[in-house]
């Protein structure tokens, strides 16, 4: 099987780091943002096959960085999980509504990410 990269977008060093150790202890490619903007920018450049993608971010927030990505032909295959301590309904369906994949909240188990990611790809 062909290595899958994944673009971790999140703003938070430590939630970044358990993240990426954690996918690629999995066996994935991982590259990283730590804001809206640079997400865009390595989702157009990298293609990678899926971002888990926070919404509060610097920049543009996820919800934008989503709907963004959904609605460009070029990007709109990349599979999208968002990872949020956005918890409320309202926040999940607007997610989904932006066009996310998969609607994660924080805090998430190792077991939890893993199962979506490879559900996703």
């Amino acid at each position: 099987m062909a290595e899958k990269n994944i673009l971790v977008v999140e703003d938070s060093p430590t939630n970044l780091r358990l993240i990426k150790e954690l996918l690629e202890d999995n066996g994935y490619h991982i590259l990283t943002a730590i804001d809206g903007e640079e997400a865009l920018s390595k989702a157009v450049d990298e293609h990678p096959h899926l971002i888990v993608l926070d919404v509060i971010l610097p920049k543009k927030n996820g919800f934008q960085v989503c709907r963004q990505l959904k609605t460009s032909p070029s990007t709109q295959d990349i599979k999208i999980v968002m990872l949020t301590s956005k918890t409320q309904d309202s926040d999940r369906f607007w997610g989904l509504k932006q066009g996310a994949d998969e609607y994660m909240t924080k805090p998430f188990t190792d077991d939890e990410l893993l199962t979506n990611v490879k559900k996703l790809l």
